[in-house]
């Protein structure tokens, strides 16, 4: 049971190749990487990062968005470039 548990954390931090179709990276079970394209601001990003790590509790590695009172989710992301959101 515990080489299953093992084994699982493992392939939590694979990552894809060139080869892989996914939009986005589960770089492990608490963050995913992902790309935008330009005219995608952080409202969206937060929304997806809320969506694909199941919780509101997450932050942006290199902190390129962040909640600003009032205003919602703000930043500027550069489009192409990877971004990595992870739950708190």
């Amino acid at each position: 049971m515990r080489f299953f548990g093992f084994l699982l954390s493992i392939l939590a931090f694979a990552k894809c190749d060139e080869s892989c179709d996914n939009s986005y990276k589960l770089v492990s079970s608490q963050c995913v990487e992902f790309s935008v394209t330009s005219g995608t601001g952080c409202a969206w990003m937060c929304n997806y990062c809320a969506a694909q790590l199941g919780t509101s509790n997450y932050y942006f590695v290199d902190g390129v968005c962040s909640y600003q009172e009032g205003q919602g989710c703000v930043g500027n992301p550069i489009a192409g470039k990877s971004y990595t959101c992870c739950a708190v």
